[in-house]
């Protein structure tokens, strides 16, 4: 296929503008929970996201993903994304013109919603903030590379930043995928049983208690017997304790905010 022309890369918006599925792409699916992900590498999509129960929410039309290849928006004859710095330093910074030309195309096609770029100096990706992701509409997600991206674009699409972490990646795509999958589990029908999410950590502002199944002993470790036990009421009272002595033990910044 032949380079688009300087029209800012129509015939490949075109087709970027569909879900790029897990059977190839598919027409656009109206009201369903929708992620557009804008990233210089559309082809690593959908990725982990295309397994287990996501990949089959995805295919039965839970949730929808699109991508969308920021090269086609670049400058020149070699669709320039980024240039050198202002004031001077180490790397290159994506430019303000070309990520603001892929970003209005984007929200062309979509109402009100959030614009979220994965960023280490971003607001810590919490269960609270995923939740509300997944009970909107679904975001538009930045994916950048490099030093970063112009802080103009931030400033003018008021773009949110989301960190997954205290560490650098090498671009944004794989945070985007934890991202979605943290919240694509989390809309009804993708995981098939929504009470399973309703004790996993984060969830009631603790860590998830220990898990045992099949066989009752292995290498002479056994499962406790409280849990053997049939009594519910117990199980979830030794749950409780464990949940909480785990918090305080590993996360003392969590605990501390649960006593609150």
């Amino acid at each position: 296929m032949s380079e688009p022309d300087r029209s800012h890369g129509r015939k490949s918006i075109r087709a970027s503008l569909k879900p790029r599925a897990l059977d190839g792409e598919s027409p656009d699916l109206a009201g369903v929970w929708r992620a557009d992900v804008i990233t210089l590498f559309p082809d690593v999509f959908p990725g982990v996201l295309g397994a287990s129960l996501t990949g089959k929410g995805l295919k039965d039309g839970k949730w929808q993903l699109h991508t969308h290849d920021l090269r086609p928006y670049g400058e020149g004859k070699h669709r320039n994304v980024d240039d050198t710095p202002a004031g001077g330093g180490a790397g290159m910074v994506m430019r303000a013109d070309v990520l603001g030309r892929a970003i209005s195309e984007v929200l062309r096609h979509r109402p009100p919603c959030p614009i979220i770029y994965m960023s280490p100096r971003g607001k810590p990706l919490t269960q609270t903030r995923t939740q509300v992701l997944a009970d909107g509409p679904g975001p538009v997600i930045l994916c950048g590379r490099f030093e970063g991206i112009d802080q103009r674009v931030i400033d003018h699409f008021k773009i949110e930043e989301v960190s997954i972490g205290d560490y650098v990646l090498s671009g944004g795509e794989l945070a985007a995928q934890v991202m979605l999958d943290a919240a694509v589990r989390l809309i009804p029908g993708v995981l098939g049983n929504e009470i399973s999410t309703e004790n996993e950590s984060f969830s009631n502002g603790l860590l998830e208690h220990p898990h045992y199944t099949r066989p009752p002993v292995w290498e002479d470790l056994k499962i406790p017997a409280v849990l053997m036990s049939g009594h519910h009421g117990k199980v979830a009272e030794w749950q409780k304790q464990q949940s909480e002595a785990l918090t305080q033990e590993r996360r003392p910044d969590l605990w501390e905010a649960f006593g609150d």
